[in-house]
């Protein structure tokens, strides 16, 4: 198993990777948005995603999980991360609480 340091590395690349994911709807990356909750790393260095979408009936949730693989794709390709799975979780709801400062400023949604 990797160091801790490693591991936490290797997370800040792939919440970098992250964000080079565009919501195609609202045209700003996940991360900003709110929706990744979580990236985690098993002793074999996969990569499980938590996160959301804006609504339940989101029609773009395969796209989504697909745009998120293609993103970390290079980190496979490095052998710096095994698999990569995109879960979808309700709970707890997205809102626009979730949003960094930057996406409220780019969408025009007041603080």
């Amino acid at each position: 198993m990797a160091e801790a340091q490693e591991i936490e590395e290797t997370k800040e690349r792939v919440w970098a990777e992250l964000e080079n994911v565009i919501d195609p709807e609202l045209g700003v990356d996940i991360v900003n948005l709110g929706l990744v909750y979580g990236v985690d790393l098993d002793d074999d260095n996969n990569v499980a995603v938590t996160m959301t979408l804006t609504s339940m009936g989101c029609p773009l949730a395969g796209m989504i999980q697909s745009e998120i693989k293609m993103a970390l794709w290079d980190l496979q390709e490095a052998n710096e991360i095994g698999e990569v799975e995109a879960n979808i979780v309700w709970d707890p709801p997205w809102g626009k609480d979730k949003m960094s400062r930057y996406a409220k400023i780019a969408l025009g949604v007041a603080d």
